[in-house]
């Protein structure tokens, strides 16, 4: 989305809320009358840049991909035996995943999408044995570490500075 993508509406009623929305092909952002020009830009930027990430999510969870391989490590660990959702979010920025078992909903960070695969299973398979394990007893780290990479994959989050060495949560 470029500059020429983006429709400033300025409003003498607004006081403080700023407010975008996509309409066919431009960027319409409603800003107060009183924002400088300096002001305006520092908001088309940020506008720009969360309608892109949204962009991303909505293309990253158009295809089956994630669900695919959830239920290929679902087969392969659980018998099968997992109902479940998945998805990429964008606003977990301290974990890479987390699990709802009672709604039977896994949500992962959009930052993994671009980790190594064996990486991602590893987030997939924490979360998955969530379903069963709600805590991270020990019969949860023993599911966990039945996928071979559990360790490797550990120690990669740790070296990328995105988990240290005593967390326990993803």
């Amino acid at each position: 989305m470029n500059q020429n993508n983006v429709k400033i509406i300025r409003s003498a009623k607004r006081k403080k809320t700023i407010q975008a929305k996509i309409v066919k092909d431009e960027l319409w952002i409603y800003i107060p009358d009183s924002l400088t020009k300096p002001e305006e830009q520092n908001w088309i930027r940020q506008m720009k840049k969360r309608f892109e990430k949204k962009k991303g999510l909505k293309k990253l969870n158009s295809n089956d991909m994630l669900y695919t391989r959830a239920q290929q490590i679902n087969k392969r660990y659980f018998d099968g035996n997992l109902d479940f959702e998945i998805k990429y979010v964008t606003n977990q920025r301290k974990r890479f995943g987390s699990c709802s078992p009672g709604q039977k909903r896994i949500r992962l960070s959009d930052r993994i999408a671009d980790m190594p695969r064996w990486v991602q299973d590893y987030v997939i398979i924490h979360e998955l044995a969530h379903l069963i394990h709600p805590n991270h007893s020990k019969k949860f780290w023993e599911k966990v570490h039945q996928y071979k990479y559990a360790e490797r994959a550990k120690g990669y989050l740790i070296a990328m500075g995105m988990l240290s060495q005593n967390d326990k949560e993803l």
